[in-house]
């Protein structure tokens, strides 16, 4: 499981809204973001890029794992 993917379930989590509250404002389907939630898939790229404009996250360089 990727660490951004982790970043994002625990940002539904804290955010203390509803998994429906959240797909209703991001456009994502509700059972894609229940089913992401949940663990039982991954998102698109397109799909993950909603969640990371959604709750304001900002990408910049990092360390790569070796």
């Amino acid at each position: 499981m990727s660490r951004t993917a982790d970043k994002l379930r625990k940002a539904i989590e804290k955010s203390k809204l509803s998994v429906y509250a959240i797909a209703k404002a991001t456009g994502i389907p509700q059972p894609v973001l229940h089913r992401f939630y949940t663990g039982e898939r991954d998102l698109t790229l397109t799909t993950a890029d909603k969640l990371i404009e959604y709750f304001g996250f900002e990408f910049r360089p990092g360390k790569k794992n070796k």
